[in-house]
């Protein structure tokens, strides 16, 4: 029997985890466009006064105002004259002298993406949370002490930046010990991303306590910003020696205890082997595997466990990256799994009559239902049927409802659940997703689009229009697009040391119709980490925070804080129809029944 969990990582597959979709290896490989001739295709902005058609936006005597430099100008004959302010890269945001903030949109809305461990640190006694260590070398996959308080400490940068969601990685407790990382076995690779869940009831110890949870939700609602915590219903984490030893599960084959120290967590290759070796000392035959999930709850091909085929063959059933899969499309009841049964602090307790997934979906909205959370981010959405997410979404909305009636005088940012989902791959287009509860799916084409619009914003215009034109349609929808991710690039990769790019990507990403998402640095020009054998680790390096004030970066920074901001005011920029109304100057406006927006980009 080929068991998966003993063939993992053993160099016969490619560690991906700890992204979107453990194991969907989430790589494009069409080229970005304009990859290849990017420098030919920067254009020189221009700061002489230039003539903007308004069309219908605005009316003739009406003032406007440039957000970027505040500077006011009439509108006569449909047009005004106004020049782009200096460090504007020829941008000239225009909105009437008399506009307010308008009223919040999903479809409008900036989410920052933060891998927690990876962002800040407020909360050094946590860092060696269950006995973790760092590797004393490059730490690729261990955890490096940021948590909720750290998170807390910089909702007030996210202000500045126009953030109005915050994307949280999974906040669960994950596995104690550690797997080998990468295809070589190079590194060790504890749950630091959130995604190899043990506990879904708790937060993770090095993350923070539920009260720092709760203080960072609440917040983040002080400043009007969303929680939108990542969720896995796909799949838990691998097990690992240490927890084998703390949680009483599993077995090694006998004689191979010697080869372990007291504390399992501890051993070490021999100099000829790598991270992977330990799978040869365990018995995955062993009957006090049932101590661990059991086989009624997850497919994993070991011992009585039933057997996981692949993702590929089976995208509902199978395992991504040799993950045990749970059969969450399961009528069966079950009990609660052993190792929770014995856990003393788990939140988790036993449910009368219930599957797979209604544990699962109790688990998760639990969240909601405790510290009003308002969304949920969705992970591996394609390997889950849809009726499990619709339920979640039923589920989420209700837990949502019953926060908000025991705490009637906290006042949150909104009353609606909001789920996004991860489709690899997805564009901008109305799938059946949609009608499973999603509120909109993650568009994977931007990242690919974007460079050209970096070096020369008119170049985005096929692109704006398409998308404005799809969401618009005879069935409206939302989608949620990026240019930088944890398990795909980061866009100052592909800008290299071009800070111009670097700076300007801003405006193609925040000007994209939809929900926008920014990961944590790109608005600094966060540089990849390393990676060792799995190329996805380089993309969750620690936030640059040392480099802020350098002067080029700080630069950087402010262009996004302004377009982030403007944005924030005004919802039409991601949720109102696009139309472009001059190729020279480049001009596009943004309208809902409520805002208006005209943006010009003056170019030599």
């Amino acid at each position: 029997m080929r068991h998966p969990l003993r063939f993992a990582l053993t160099g016969l597959c490619v560690l991906l985890t700890g992204c979107a979709g453990p194991g969907t290896q989430q790589t494009s490989t069409a080229a970005p466009v304009g990859a290849n001739s990017v420098s030919d295709r920067v254009c020189a902005v221009s700061g002489e006064p230039v003539r903007i058609p308004v069309g219908d936006v605005f009316a003739d005597g009406e003032w406007v105002r440039d957000f970027y430099s505040g500077r006011k100008a009439r509108v006569e004959n449909g047009r005004v004259t106004l020049a782009a302010a200096p460090g504007a890269e020829g941008l000239i945001l225009l909105e009437s002298v008399e506009a307010e903030q308008g009223q919040f949109q999903w479809a409008g809305a900036t989410v920052y993406f933060v891998i927690t461990d990876r962002f800040a640190n407020g909360n050094a006694g946590n860092d060696n949370a269950y006995g973790r260590k760092r590797d004393g070398e490059k730490d690729i996959g261990t955890f490096h002490g940021g948590d909720f308080a750290g998170l807390t400490e910089r909702l007030d940068y996210l202000k500045e930046l126009g953030v109005n969601a915050i994307w949280i990685s999974p906040p669960v407790e994950q596995i104690h010990g550690w797997v080998g990382g990468g295809d070589q076995g190079d590194f060790r690779h504890y749950g630091y991303h959130g995604y190899y869940a043990l506990d879904f009831t708790r937060p993770d110890a090095a993350f923070g306590s539920e009260e720092e949870f709760q203080q960072l939700v609440d917040e983040a609602h002080e400043r009007g910003i969303r929680v939108v915590m990542d969720i896995v219903m796909n799949h838990p984490g691998y097990s690992t020696l240490q927890d084998m030893q703390t949680f009483d599960f599993g077995g090694l084959f006998d004689g191979f205890e010697q080869y372990l120290p007291n504390r399992w967590g501890d051993w070490q290759p021999e100099s000829w082997e790598n991270l992977h070796a330990y799978h040869a000392l365990i018995d995955y035959d062993h009957p006090d595997w049932s101590h661990w999930w059991g086989g009624d709850w997850v497919r994993a091909g070991i011992a009585d466990y039933p057997e996981a085929p692949s993702a590929t063959l089976d995208p509902i059933k199978g395992s991504l990256s040799f993950l045990p899969d749970f059969r969450t499309a399961s009528d069966q009841a079950v009990d609660l799994p052993a190792f929770l049964a014995a856990k003393d602090d788990t939140r988790a307790v036993q449910l009368e009559n219930a599957t797979v997934r209604d544990y699962l979906i109790q688990w998760h909205t639990d969240w909601v239902r405790r510290y009003g959370v308002d969304g949920f981010r969705v992970d591996t959405v394609k390997h889950v049927e849809p009726e499990a997410w619709a339920a979640l979404k039923t589920a989420a909305q209700q837990a949502l409802d019953e926060y908000r009636a025991e705490y009637p005088e906290t006042a949150l940012p909104a009353e609606d659940f909001w789920m996004v989902g991860e489709v690899f791959p997805h564009s901008v287009t109305r799938s059946q997703y949609y009608d499973a509860g999603f509120d909109a799916v993650i568009n994977f084409d931007l990242q690919d689009e974007a460079l050209a619009g970096a070096a020369c914003l008119p170049h985005m215009e096929p692109i704006y229009a398409g998308y404005s034109e799809s969401m618009h349609g005879d069935q409206p929808f939302n989608a949620m697009s990026y240019i930088s991710s944890h398990d795909t690039r980061l866009f100052s990769s592909e800008a290299d040391s071009d800070t111009a790019l670097q700076k300007r990507a801003a405006a193609a990403l925040l000007f994209t119709p939809g929900t926008v998402q920014v990961f944590y640095g790109d608005e600094s020009g966060r540089k990849k980490g390393p990676n060792g054998s799995d190329p996805y680790q380089g993309t969750r390096s620690d936030m640059n925070w040392a480099e802020l004030d350098d002067t080029a970066t700080a630069e950087t920074l402010r262009y996004w804080q302004t377009l982030g901001q403007f944005r924030e005011n005004h919802p039409a920029i991601g949720a109102g129809q696009h139309t472009q109304l001059s190729q020279a100057p480049y001009t596009f406006a943004r309208q809902t029944r409520t805002d208006r927006v005209v943006i010009a980009f003056a170019r030599k």
